[in-house]
């Protein structure tokens, strides 16, 4: 482990160099894309960000394993419910999980002072909670599932509130989950485990964890409309935790 992090610091420089690089050449495109083309130019830019920072790990040694694509509904709201591990589930889910134009809830603080990241949270149909107002949340959650309904989009939501540092899944919440089910009634829930993306961050932020295989596991939809809530929240946690290996 101290032979890894040693050698991390010089590959993990380059690495946030390449990342950030990115990060700011988006910027500008989002823009032009979302004010000059409209919602589907700038869905592709923020598509093909994420693929390129998506690649930019494999110069981390991370490979990344999708299990189970074709399990996604189509023509249909779909609320994807995964573990959470790191920022990496974020990009791996924009880019691979694409066709479902998944968005997500996120914290406020995300909304401010991050290139191309902020601006897709604020523009490209994702919504920003303030997690210390409980009463704003509420809302702001139901027009996303309300979003998707309409538009037959994904939502993606963490139901553990924080990331797991160590892999090992926390006790999941039922109010956003709740909320996305009763204003989306015609949605697909879709339980997704996540595995290893904490150890990219396993030392904190810098440097960075060498070497890893990502496993995105997507698990059979249930029915909103079909399945009493209670029982599916309950096969949902089950599904996911069930596919975390640690």
């Amino acid at each position: 482990m101290i032979m890894e992090k040693l050698i991390s610091y010089p590959i993990s420089a380059v690495y946030y160099l390449v990342f950030g690089l990115f990060l700011v050449i988006f910027h500008p495109i989002q823009w032009i894309c979302f004010n000059v083309f409209g919602y589907q130019a700038h869905k592709k830019s923020v598509d093909y960000l994420n693929f390129f920072l998506l690649r930019t790990t494999h110069l981390l040694g991370t490979t990344y394993k999708i299990e189970g694509r074709e399990l996604i509904p189509k023509d249909v709201p779909v609320i994807f419910v995964a573990n959470h591990q790191s920022m990496y589930d974020i990009v791996a889910i924009i880019w691979f999980f694409r066709k479902a134009h998944p968005k997500f809830v996120s914290k406020k603080e995300l909304g401010s002072g991050i290139p191309s990241v902020s601006y897709n949270l604020r523009h490209g149909g994702s919504v920003l909670i303030d997690r210390k107002d409980p009463k704003q949340a509420v809302p702001t959650i139901k027009g996303l599932a309300k979003y998707i309904e309409k538009n037959k989009r994904a939502a993606v939501i963490f139901p553990e509130g924080t990331r797991s540092k160590n892999g090992f899944p926390k006790e999941f919440a039922q109010t956003g989950l709740k909320i996305l089910c009763k204003n989306a009634p015609s949605a697909m829930v879709v339980p997704v485990s996540i595995n290893n993306s904490w150890k990219i961050v396993k030392y904190g932020f810098f440097p960075a964890g060498l070497g890893n295989r990502l496993t995105f596991t997507v698990h059979n939809p249930i029915s909103v409309a079909h399945v009493p809530f209670d029982e599916l929240m309950k096969e949902t946690e089950k599904a996911v935790v069930e596919g975390i290996k640690n």
